[in-house]
């Protein structure tokens, strides 16, 4: 139990300035490598930790029930850590533009520190909050750490626009130099001239919440493979750390969507949380590189978190960025409104197993493969249903653990052939694809155990198999489980020309910047290395 005081014994250095601080939590649910919350203990003799629960989102928000506990084991995790440096967590309930006057006034604040956050909503929400801090003279005090570099400097860097290939991103960060080192954690000594008050009501009134709390239902909880926090993701790391040949022999397209357990780290849902510093990581992976063979950009581990930080980088600088029309690297394409092609789809009912087993694997447990999400993605958008990419970003924001604006949308866009890469004639196929890695359909047969007795040769086509074949597999095509509701190889083919005249169509609008030979699927262009980042100074 952590030991906690009341201000009226809160210890005191002589002559030390002291503030009364709020750190407030956001993504960044970590002690590590948290920049914003050293700051709010510096010279400190009371500190406010605080997360904002605004009851709206949960009740209005599509927000699956898996994500939501995924936030809630994070919030507990982060008490859990913060008692152990003798603070605590406070939930607070409400709007940050109405809960921050109150709480200014109730703990005579004179400091706020967060977590700069670069999406759109955040930023004028920030704003608003700054404004509110002014009034009241409590001074701000932001720091990056949610990302690896400061996107605003690499905007800058860039004569004021986001890259808009990969690779004139390595470019440009290649002039930055490495990521600034990530920070230690704070411990008992940071807290040493500092007090947390809390008194026992406040575990009702500050609570981390329950999810019958946020008007969510416990029975539709998927199975609880990735527990949420920052000691379940230190952890996690720390594991894959120890394979080093695998660290450094990473290249992700090698890794198969459709593996039984997964092929990749599966750290996304907790770098998006901020359960793992982006940082961190990075580092843990050069540390292990040095002086060994390793994999490069932009397949290898520290590529996959550069296209993270290329999306995050192309979200703060393109205006509209999770939309078509307004988004001025955006191809604008006249998708159709088919409602129930896309509730097939997001249902798992599209008659394509592999289509439907992956779908049905995001649905239950919030997390499914890079390649997996490409597999579906095209079959949503240019592939197979020509509905548009804004539909599936959608989905991706309820179901996925990992869901986060910046890359949701930049991969939804690069996925449909809509903006970064555009060989649109470039299509997977919902029955070939799957095929490589997975000949015999185990993964079908795990998500879709109702087609598990189908033989090898018919697990990706069920509607081929003779009636006979159906019937001993006792499943039958058009009454268990749907017929296809396209014909692919028409409709991939008609689509591919629909993408082509909307191509012709386009004029302006941009940068027309290409990833010629998709440096997204593995393919070597000549780059700055890993190794010429790290020769860089520390910016």
């Amino acid at each position: 139990m952590a030991v906690t005081c009341n201000l009226l014994y809160a210890p005191q250095s002589p002559g030390t300035m002291t503030h009364r601080s709020i750190h407030w939590f956001r993504k960044g649910l970590r002690l590590h490598d948290n920049p914003a919350l050293l700051a709010a203990m510096k010279d400190c003799a009371e500190l406010h930790p605080i997360f904002i629960l605004d009851p709206w989102f949960p009740r209005n928000m599509r927000v699956s029930v898996n994500r939501w506990r995924f936030l809630i084991e994070a919030l507990k995790d982060l008490d859990e850590n913060l008692k152990k440096i003798n603070s605590r967590l406070f939930v607070v309930r409400g709007k940050p533009a109405e809960v921050f006057p109150m709480l200014f006034k109730k703990w005579k604040v004179t400091r706020l520190t967060f977590e700069v956050d670069t999406e759109p909503y955040s930023k004028q929400r920030d704003a608003e909050v700054e404004r509110l801090a002014a009034e009241h003279n409590v001074e701000v005090i932001q720091r990056v750490s949610n990302t690896l570099y400061d996107v605003e400097r690499v905007i800058a860097e860039n004569n004021g626009k986001p890259p808009l290939t990969y690779v004139r991103l390595q470019t440009v960060l290649a002039s930055i130099g490495p990521p600034k080192r990530p920070y230690n954690a704070p411990t008992k000594d940071d807290m040493k001239d500092c007090c947390t008050p809390w008194k026992s009501t406040y575990n009702e009134k500050y609570g981390v919440p329950t999810l019958e709390e946020l008007g969510q239902d416990p029975s539709q909880l998927g199975p609880h493979l990735y527990p949420g926090g920052e000691t379940e993701a230190v952890q996690r790391l720390d594991l894959y750390m120890k394979r080093t040949a695998w660290v450094c022999n990473f290249q992700k397209p090698d890794t198969a969507p459709n593996s039984l357990t997964p092929s990749t780290t599966v750290l996304s849902p907790y770098v998006k949380f901020g359960c793992l510093s982006a940082r961190t990581f990075y580092w843990r992976v050069a540390e292990i590189y040095q002086g060994k063979k390793h994999s490069s950009p932009p397949v290898s581990l520290h590529g996959q978190l550069l296209w993270r930080e290329f999306y995050y980088v192309a979200g703060a600088g393109i205006p509209n960025f999770d939309k078509m029309q307004g988004n001025s690297v955006c191809v604008q394409v006249d998708w159709d409104e088919n409602k129930e092609h896309l509730k097939a789809w997001s249902e798992a009912r599209t008659g394509f197993p592999f289509i439907d087993a992956i779908m049905t694997q995001l649905r239950t447990e919030g997390w499914i493969h890079h390649l997996a999400r490409h597999a579906v993605a095209c079959f949503l958008t240019r592939g197979d249903l020509w509905i548009s990419w804004e539909e599936g970003q959608k989905v991706f924001e309820e179901l996925l653990l990992d869901a986060d604006w910046a890359l949701n949308a930049g991969n939804w866009l690069w996925l449909s052939a809509s903006a970064f890469f555009h060989q649109f004639f470039r299509v997977y196929s919902p029955v070939a694809f799957g095929k490589k890695t997975d000949k015999n359909g185990d993964y079908i047969k795990k998500y879709l155990p109702f087609l598990k007795k189908f033989p090898a040769e018919y697990i990706y086509e069920p509607w081929k198999a003779p009636r006979t074949i159906q019937e001993r597999a006792g499943c039958i095509i058009g009454k268990d489980y749907p017929k296809p509701i396209v014909v692919h190889e028409t409709v991939s083919k008609q689509n591919i020309q629909r993408m082509k005249a909307a191509y012709a169509r386009r004029s302006g609008g941009g940068e027309k910047e290409t990833e010629k030979g998709s440096a997204k699927n593995g393919q070597k262009r000549k780059s700055p290395s890993v190794a010429d980042l790290l020769k860089k100074k520390r910016s």
